[in-house]
């Protein structure tokens, strides 16, 4: 066993009970709570380095790095989205509009029309039908780097249009 693995054995013997309780007075869920205690530790043990026991801070730079991983996943819980189990709060959610997809394909249609018709044909055959490069020029009977390049300042323009048009991605 290296120096390390030693030194790791000892601060989970010594300190794990300490660093449990510490993080389940934040964590209800005594197995969250573990894991939790277990990230801890694996933290210090990517960072050994800074561990001086021949100094009184060990427990301190524990329970340091305990809060700051108990912060991180509190911060973690406030952005995932809670499950909701009441049937009634279910059924009183609208139904999904695709108003948001309609407005984007108008926006989308209005600018292709603003373009050149090689550059819609362009982008039509390689972005809409998902053509490759050389089933294009085959189909529009164009050499495939016009093809390219028509792609290329097709959507130079398309940003162009965008931003004429106010939107912005």
């Amino acid at each position: 066993m290296t120096r390390d693995e030693e030194l790791m054995t000892a601060l989970y013997t010594e300190h794990y009970g300490v660093l449990l309780a510490f993080v389940s007075r934040y964590e209800r869920d005594r197995h969250r709570a573990e894991d939790l205690v277990q990230d801890t530790l694996l933290r210090a043990w990517r960072h050994i380095e800074r561990i001086d026991v021949s100094r009184d801070t060990t427990r301190a730079y524990l329970i340091t790095i305990a809060r700051n991983v108990v912060s991180n996943n509190w911060r973690a819980e406030q952005r995932r989205p809670k499950l909701v189990s009441d049937p009634d709060a279910v059924e009183a959610v609208a139904e999904h509009d695709n108003v948001d997809e309609l407005v984007e394909g108008w926006l989308i249609t209005a600018a292709l029309d603003r373009l050149s018709a090689e550059h819609r044909e362009v982008i039509r055959s390689v972005y809409y039908d998902g053509r490759t490069v050389a089933d294009t020029a085959r189909r529009l009977s164009v050499p495939e780097g016009t093809v390219k390049s028509r792609a290329y300042y097709a959507v130079r323009a398309l940003r162009a249009v965008f931003e004429e048009m106010g939107v912005l991605r």
